[in-house]
């Protein structure tokens, strides 16, 4: 289609007036249909959803799946020793001898869930909540690969998030907010690979992430009015009347619709925004059980993103992701805090300190508010560690094995599925990967995994590939 203006004349032409809130600074995706439906939701699927929303919990850098989740006496056994199969190359092939995990394993709740002195309120509160996958894998080995990989399917820029798809194959609860959200602090926060892995791709550009800044006084960059409100009343009303008169002239093109319902979108957001970001009706035993009141300051800042987590939820929003801060204050790392490549002891323990109480305290508010039932969280990384060290103290990059895990929406709780070999080093049982995974989770959401499809490139793509499929051990 030959449009009557360039690209950038067009954007200039629907941002002009429309420019109160930048949502997220990622631009147009390429889309080429404006959804499967009203709203964009899919019809109903012939199974009843077990779940309404998804809160990731991501671990950029990779979590030691062999320290937290997968107890391996025999790496305490040999430490020390020479591993006794194969060891594949590794990112940095600096590989030494089999490094037994510094801390103890105890048993969790009733289901006796197995988890680390790196995470004793998860353990204490949440272990019989817990869906334990100990059989990730993932085809890549490298952090933004990983990170793409992980969120897309596909291990480089340009394919839609699993939030975007989220957003795009069931719509949204609440106009006033978008349906895929991603809470950050400071100046991190954002993974190697950086914001593309929250696009959507070739997916109408509204269900792209809108990054949540949750430390600054603007969440959302220009989210408060910056003139009175008859006076933006009259240029909003002016610029819906030449936005949807260029709209028709374009036939409806995918592009133009998108962005009038992404500034919509922002217009609305002025007052949902500061009102969901106002924590002064929650008391003070629920901040303090979110870690409010932790001395680490990480953990405080990781705390207002896993309460605001449950705030956007609780509105309707369909997919939240929070993002990890550095090892610690005005520490390196950012983009890959739990990547010990040395001083394993010291960085996963800061950043177990950091993300521990929180989302314990997320899982149980969930769970007393009657949430728990209809939200997914999940916890995972790009991939694992490996059992012998990288150095002296430190621990390379695991792709062959891994953990991660599932909280409520429908998951089977106290329950764990999979596992490594003695090392933790290969998956030997119930071997997922990321298709996998997506399948079944928004197979939890009420979605078909292979009825949610977009026609881009000549074929239908799908977050789950071709080889995805449903793990319904994993379902309650």
């Amino acid at each position: 289609m030959n449009l009557p203006y360039s690209r950038r004349e067009m954007l200039s032409r629907i941002s002009s007036g429309f420019g109160m809130v930048a949502l997220s600074g990622m631009g147009l995706g390429r889309a080429s249909a404006a959804g499967p439906g009203p709203n964009g939701a899919l019809p109903k699927p012939d199974f009843r959803p077990k779940a309404k929303h998804v809160i990731l919990c991501y671990m950029s850098g990779g979590v030691s799946h062999v320290d937290t989740f997968d107890p391996k006496p025999k790496l305490r056994e040999l430490h020390g020793k020479p591993m006794p199969v194969k060891v594949e190359r590794t990112q940095f092939n600096n590989n030494g001898n089999i490094f037994g995990s510094p801390w103890e394993f105890r048993e969790g709740g009733d289901s006796g869930i197995p988890i680390s002195d790196l995470f004793p309120h998860l353990r204490q509160h949440c272990a019989d909540d817990l869906t334990v996958i100990r059989s990730m894998t993932s085809s890549v080995n490298e952090h933004a690969q990983g990170n793409f990989f992980f969120h897309t399917g596909f291990p480089f820029i340009g394919h839609p998030s699993a939030g975007a798809w989220c957003s795009y194959g069931l719509g949204t609860e609440n106009q006033n907010l978008p349906g895929y959200v991603v809470l950050r602090s400071g100046s991190s926060g954002i993974p190697h690979g950086g914001v593309g892995q929250w696009s959507s791709g070739f997916l109408p550009a509204q269900h792209q992430a809108s990054l949540l800044q949750v430390d600054a006084d603007e969440p959302v960059r220009n989210v408060l009015p910056r003139e009175s409100d008859s006076v933006q009343q009259s240029r909003l009303d002016f610029i819906r009347s030449i936005d949807r008169e260029f709209a028709d002239t374009t036939r409806g093109h995918a592009e133009v619709e998108a962005a009038i319902r992404n500034y919509e979108t922002a217009y609305r957001m002025q007052t949902a925004v500061p009102e969901l970001c106002d924590l002064s009706g929650e008391s003070e035993a629920t901040k303090q059980l979110y870690g409010f009141g932790a001395k680490n300051p990480m953990t405080r800042d990781y705390a207002k993103q896993a309460l605001l987590a449950r705030r956007l939820v609780e509105r309707g929003v369909r997919f939240v992701e929070l993002t990890c801060l550095p090892q610690k204050p005005g520490g390196g790392q950012a983009a890959n805090p739990w990547d010990q490549h040395g001083g394993l002891e010291e960085g996963h323990g800061n950043m177990a300190e950091q993300v521990d109480q929180p989302i314990a305290g997320l899982l149980v508010d969930l769970k007393r508010r009657g949430l728990l039932d209809e939200t997914l969280v999940i916890f995972a990384g790009e991939f694992g560690r490996t059992p012998f060290s990288q150095g002296s103290n430190g621990r390379d990059h695991n792709p062959f094995g891994f953990s991660v895990w599932l909280a409520g929406g429908g998951a089977k709780p106290g329950f764990v599925y999979g596992a490594t070999d003695e090392f933790g080093y290969h998956v030997v049982d119930g071997k997922m990967d990321v298709y996998d995974l997506w399948a079944t989770v928004q197979h939890l959401l009420g979605i078909d995994h292979e009825d949610l499809t977009f026609r881009h490139a000549g074929r239908d793509v799908r977050l789950s590939d071709v080889e995805g499929h449903v793990v319904r051990d994993l379902i309650a």
